[in-house]
């Protein structure tokens, strides 16, 4: 069951329009990763829910970050020992409950008089998934840059559509590394 939501989450991130989250280390020199590899078993996350993502979509996420880090920024997919960082990624999905209450104000018939107040309270429950990027400096093993994105789930998505929801989803992670210069 938790693989199921995990593929939810991941393929329908851009189905609310949250802003990416990103944090970096100031003392990194970014202009020397030139090169990248992969975290082995980089999509088990490392909290208690041990979240495990499931081969596909394991496989457009790596597709992904592989195409924004290459073709994007230029950086190079080499061996794990070759690497100037290694990447990581880390999904979640958590429930959030959405609670609306509308107060109607209505005048009663039939041989009432005055006007009275009704409250009508409805609550959803939905899901919220997270995607975490991690770039890890290969040679002193520290984190250097973290990004994260979620959002709202749809379902019942189309593989096409979940492509296209993880390849956006990872551009919009990936649009501030390395980090931009605050001015």
């Amino acid at each position: 069951m938790k693989n199921m939501l995990i593929v939810a989450a991941l393929a329908l991130l851009t189905a609310c329009t949250q802003t990416p989250d990103w944090d970096y280390d100031k003392s990194a020199n970014f202009s020397n990763f030139k090169t990248f590899a992969w975290v082995e078993n980089a999509s088990l996350t490392k909290d208690t829910n041990n979240y495990q993502i499931n081969g596909l979509m394991e496989k457009r996420v790596r597709t992904a970050v592989n195409a924004e880090l290459s073709q994007t920024l230029g950086m190079r997919l080499v061996d794990t020992a070759n690497a100037d960082v290694l990447v990581n990624y880390h999904a979640s999905v958590d429930k959030e409950l959405e609670v609306d209450t509308f107060n109607v104000n209505y005048r009663p018939h039939w041989g009432y008089w005055g006007t009275g107040f009704q409250r009508d309270t409805t609550a959803r429950e939905y899901e919220v998934g997270t995607l975490i990027i991690d770039i890890v400096d290969r040679e002193s093993n520290q984190l250097v840059w973290r990004g994260a994105k979620e959002g709202r789930l749809k379902k019942n998505q189309s593989p096409e559509q979940r492509e296209a929801s993880i390849n956006k989803t990872v551009s919009e992670i990936l649009s501030n590394f390395p980090p931009q210069k605050q001015q």
